[in-house]
């Protein structure tokens, strides 16, 4: 019975830094350009098939073309905001909203006439690790190991480097960074980018444990918002931890209750959380 818990406990954990990085890059659009990204769900499932491709094709193993994916969403991510977003940053929410939206159907609609909505799997074995009685798959180790690298790059990047402070400053006033000489259009469409590109890295390193098809995003989608608003909106932190409290509640909960209750539990969390602390846990100051 302690290894069941134990092991339900790391897988939760495991689970939960994964979606804690899905989750940043939709929460670090938000925080700095105010933007509700519905193409979020879109590039994770772009993320999961560009890995599968690599795999396939290239031969290359997840774990490695990761790194590859994060240069490719910058550039995928930057594009995108200067077609989708650029001209209508500063209309209506509403604008932006249905601009993304747009880009997430086009993603899927192509998606699903080049691949179909077929299931697909990464076929990739690199044996197992025993822990206290609990076997872990190493694959599923190394998402958490990969979620971590990436969320502490992040934070080096934000607080650092010279384009990363630029981000931040814009975040918190645009004008004000105009007036520093900081070019508010480039840093943007970066900050756009990194989001873009942490949600394909993500969807990739999902992939290496979980079937998928090019809707796969949808959910992921859906989790990184109940992240979000539980963690905070515009805190990075705030989603890894909102992404481990979401993890370890799907893998504690199922070992008591039917794996269809996991939804309802998950959005009844958001519900109370919105209730008792509407700016969620560590909501950015």
């Amino acid at each position: 019975m302690l290894a069941t818990w134990l092991g339900a406990l790391l897988s939760g954990v495991l689970l939960g830094l994964l979606y804690g990085l899905a989750a940043i890059g939709l929460n670090l659009i938000w925080g700095v350009m105010n933007v509700i990204n519905l193409s979020h769900g879109a590039f994770i499932a772009l993320g999961m098939f560009t890995a599968y491709f690599m795999a396939h094709s290239l031969h290359l193993s997840p774990f490695i073309g990761v790194f590859v994916i994060l240069v490719i969403g910058v550039f995928l991510g930057m594009a995108t905001y200067f077609i989708s977003l650029h001209r209508i940053i500063s209309a209506p929410e509403l604008s932006t909203l249905l601009a993304t939206y747009s880009v997430s159907l086009i993603i899927i609609g192509l998606g699903t006439f080049i691949f179909t909505t077929n299931p697909r799997a990464i076929d990739i074995s690199m044996g197992y690790v025993s822990i206290g009685g609990t076997v872990l798959p190493m694959t599923r180790i190394l998402t958490g190991v990969f979620s971590v690298v990436f969320t502490l790059w992040l934070y080096y990047f934000l607080y650092k480097t010279w384009s990363g402070k630029a981000i931040r400053a814009v975040s918190m006033n645009r004008d004000a960074a105009e007036l520093m000489g900081i070019n508010t259009t480039m840093t943007l469409g970066l900050a756009f980018g990194i989001g873009v590109a942490l949600a394909m890295t993500a969807g990739a390193l999902a992939a290496t444990i979980f079937p998928f098809t090019i809707l796969s995003g949808g959910g992921y989608e859906l989790k990184s918002f109940v992240i979000c608003v539980l963690g905070g909106l515009g805190s990075p932190l705030g989603a890894m931890l909102g992404g481990l409290i979401l993890g370890l509640v799907e893998n504690l909960v199922t070992l008591q209750v039917p794996t269809s209750y996991v939804p309802f539990l998950e959005f009844l969390l958001l519900v109370v959380i919105l209730v008792v602390k509407p700016t969620g846990l560590l909501a950015r100051r």
